[in-house]
């Protein structure tokens, strides 16, 4: 389920693919394996949507998870995330994560006080260009019929 809204000037897109329920849950371990470690997000694009300002997982304005750090444990599908653009607030979060044979990359980032298993709301987006020190996330939205996406570029630290 995304949430998206529409300015006619410039757009504002609350763009996040919250999702309630994942329909495949058979794990793509290979693609898991590859993202284990330390990354950190390079660029965050709107490849042919230039006028844009994405809302990412309702935490933050799109560009302030560029030098965001990211790491994953592949063994057991949790890790954290910080943002540490120094234009923005700062956040930090465990995160729960998993990759699905479809190849989407389900999330959820986690509240202090809730265990992952409470959380009932997570996000979506597919995996896209994996190599050994790279990939993307993308996440797919509509404004006014017109597909968009918003591509996260992650880097790998070490």
């Amino acid at each position: 389920m995304k949430k998206i809204l529409f300015l006619t000037a410039i757009a504002l897109v609350l763009f996040s693919c919250k999702s309630t329920s994942i329909t495949d849950t058979k794990l793509d371990k290979g693609a898991q394996v590859a993202m284990k470690g330390n990354w950190v997000i390079s660029s965050v694009t709107y490849p042919g949507s230039e006028y844009i300002k994405v809302n990412s997982f309702e935490i933050a304005d799109s560009q302030c998870f560029v030098g965001s750090t990211w790491k994953f444990v592949s063994n057991n599908n949790k890790g954290n995330m910080a943002l540490t653009n120094s234009k923005c607030a700062p956040f930090s979060s465990q995160i729960t994560w998993f990759v699905n044979k479809s190849g989407e990359f389900v999330l959820k980032v986690l509240n202090a006080d809730i265990k992952a298993k409470k959380v009932r709301e997570g996000y979506v987006l597919n995996v896209a260009n994996q190599t050994e020190t790279s990939f993307q996330l993308v996440d797919k939205g509509n404004v006014e019929g017109k597909s968009i996406s918003v591509v996260y570029q992650f880097q790998k630290v070490n």
